[in-house]
């Protein structure tokens, strides 16, 4: 999708968007942390395909990216979202949490390198070392959303976005990113430190737990997980 918007040009914005009321990226599949690792482990270079890069080519596309979150997005799912140009988030159903150190491990693919820029340090540590659930309003009031607005306020945001002038457009967003984005290599380190912590038994006994109660099901563990960390 974005290799067509770079060949083809006239794509000004790109929205990320989920159909489920509940779930917009909850996290990556616990289940598959070891394949996941072991893929990661043979990245680097220009042919990185790890998925820190993959977030970074949604900072560094073409078209404005932006993220509308009307449901949960934690782990990964909250690293796409940081990655994207800008967040607008459900003031009734957007929940947003880091939930990696509750299991073991550290975010692996921005989450440590860009709530520090949006947040500020003390804010990021709240977030990371915390691993509870935020809803829309603080995540606005911290400042890992741009804004927390009402479900039938959302569409017209993106929509005010998408209309201004995009020769301004675009250089404007080159140069935030020039200031604003973490180095690559940040990311890079952070992913490797995820990959070591991932293979711990600690973390694979936390996240079996985890299984037992219910997560990567439509339960209470999977829609309060943040809560449910703090549990074990």
């Amino acid at each position: 999708m974005l290799d067509d918007t770079e060949a083809h040009g006239g794509v000004r914005v790109v929205v990320f968007r989920s159909g489920d009321r509940e779930l917009f990226i909850s996290h990556v599949d616990l289940e598959r942390i070891a394949e996941y690792t072991a893929m990661a482990a043979t990245s680097g270079g220009p042919d990185d395909s790890s998925l820190g890069t993959l977030f970074r080519r949604l900072s560094e596309a073409r078209p404005v990216t932006i993220a509308v979150l009307e449901g949960r997005a934690r782990g990964a799912g909250a690293e796409l979202l940081y990655a994207c140009d800008i967040r607008f988030a459900s003031t009734e159903r957007a929940v947003i949490g880091q939930s990696e150190v509750g299991t073991g491990v550290l975010p692996g693919a921005g989450a440590v390198q860009q709530p520090v820029r949006l947040a500020g340090r003390g804010q990021a540590m709240q977030v990371i070392l915390g691993s509870e659930d935020l809803d829309a309003r603080e995540a606005e009031r911290i400042g890992v959303v741009n804004k927390a607005v009402p479900d039938e306020e959302l569409v017209p945001y993106v929509e005010r976005l998408a209309g201004f002038p995009e020769a301004a457009v675009q250089p404007a967003k080159r140069r935030i990113n020039a200031a604003g984005l973490p180095p690559k290599e940040d990311v890079q380190v952070d992913a490797a430190q995820f990959q070591v912590l991932a293979r711990d038994p600690a973390s694979a006994a936390r996240v079996g737990a985890l299984m037992q109660r219910g997560l990567q099901k439509r339960s209470r563990t999977e829609l309060e997980y943040g809560a449910v960390l703090g549990e074990l």
